[in-house]
């Protein structure tokens, strides 16, 4: 019976136009739609605010909305929860998950934690509320570095639970990190050899990466930085055209800002789609709004956790 009611409005929501039965819903419920512009490009174009993981977390913190709809993975519209207890929060598809959350097990990583007992936590934004809790910091890609800087110099520091962002954050500040060994599957998939191919065929092109990809790749890059830092970089360069080491969603703002400019998107090491996030394109445009018409799939916390984790959300935003 349910599966019949999902066909059937599945089946609706082809016969009308999306973009304005959207905008009908967001006046509706008072609702604001965050996007990652690892998105597909109907979506970021019908978004409220397009960002990266600190944009979009410092946006929900602040929103007036009622409901807030995150075209994103799971863990940023957990972050969404976390700052907007009382708001109704939205998720297009809840299996939208991430690789870097998923490979680190709360229950795992609470034994590694306790191996070093005087270490502070510092954690990637892409991890779980239940991990995010067990932080003393949250950070993103935009401000790893940043916060890492302001840590006293003899106080030994855990990151988690991207190996590759930490090996980076590292590098730029000098700095002993104890590494949860996790990766994202997308910036893991990128081959060295055919971006070293690529920039024989363009060598005029610049390299951006994003820290997330392996130090392998980044030592071949022109510039690294967060998606936002990347997207900036390519509009204030004088080049003329860019190899681009992360999800390939990025280009589509990246053609926007710069159309006449050239961007490539740096190929995995076989012949598949693998440097798209297969997690990200769960998002349609079709379920974002099946989603604000039924209200749901809703994030829902534990208030114990939520409140946890809060803290650590916090003294990043106060940080950055």
């Amino acid at each position: 019976m349910l599966k019949a009611v999902i066909e059937r409005e599945k089946e609706e929501s082809r016969s009308i136009d999306l973009f304005e039965a959207i905008q009908d819903l967001k006046k509706e419920l008072n609702a604001v739609i965050l996007a990652h512009y690892y998105q597909e490009p109907d979506i970021q174009d019908i978004a409220d605010y397009l960002g990266d993981s600190l944009g979009l977390s410092q946006q929900a913190a602040k929103t007036k909305a009622d409901v807030i709809v995150f075209a994103g993975v799971h863990f940023m519209a957990e972050t969404a929860k976390i700052l907007n207890p009382d708001k109704l929060v939205l998720l297009p598809d809840l299996k939208a998950g991430c690789s870097l959350a998923e490979g680190c097990p709360a229950e795992e990583f609470a034994k590694f934690k306790a191996t070093y007992p005087d270490h502070l936590v510092i954690s990637y934004i892409n991890c779980t509320a239940e991990i995010k809790a067990m932080s003393d910091i949250i950070c993103t890609s935009s401000n790893a570095v940043k916060i890492v800087q302001q840590i006293p110099p003899d106080q030994p520091i855990i990151f988690a639970p991207d190996r590759n962002l930490g090996r980076y954050v590292s590098k730029m500040t000098q700095r002993e990190l104890r590494l949860w060994d996790g990766s994202c599957i997308v910036h893991e998939t990128f081959s060295q050899r055919r971006l070293i191919e690529l920039k024989i065929t363009y060598p005029q092109a610049e390299i951006i990466a994003h820290p997330e990809c392996e130090e392998a790749l980044l030592t071949h890059a022109d510039y690294i930085g967060s998606t936002t830092a990347l997207l900036k970089y390519s509009q204030q360069s004088a080049s003329k055209t860019f190899i681009v080491a992360t999800e390939p969603g990025i280009i589509h703002q990246m053609q926007k800002a710069s159309p006449h400019k050239q961007f490539i998107p740096t190929p995995s090491t076989n012949n598949c789609a693998c440097n798209e996030c297969p997690y990200m394109r769960l998002n349609t445009l079709e379920k974002v709004y099946l989603a604000m018409k039924n209200r749901q799939p809703e994030i829902k916390l534990a208030e114990d956790v939520r409140q946890l984790a809060f803290k650590p959300i916090q003294r990043m935003l106060e940080m950055s």
